[in-house]
């Protein structure tokens, strides 16, 4: 990964998904979703979400 986390609001995401994917799956970041500043979800790279789906077996 190369910055820190981002965070953007459900708002925002549906205004900017193409470029909010993109930045996950290009640049490796982790984005958190937030509603009404608070962080509900995260989107995240398919091999994090891979090696966190691995751990739960």
């Amino acid at each position: 990964m190369t910055d820190m986390p981002k965070e953007i609001s459900v708002r925002e995401l549906r205004l900017a998904l193409a470029g909010t994917l993109n930045d996950v799956a290009v640049r490796g970041r982790i984005i958190y979703v937030t509603n009404h500043g608070r962080r509900v979800a995260a989107i995240a790279p398919v091999p994090v979400a891979e090696q966190v789906d691995n751990r739960q077996v």
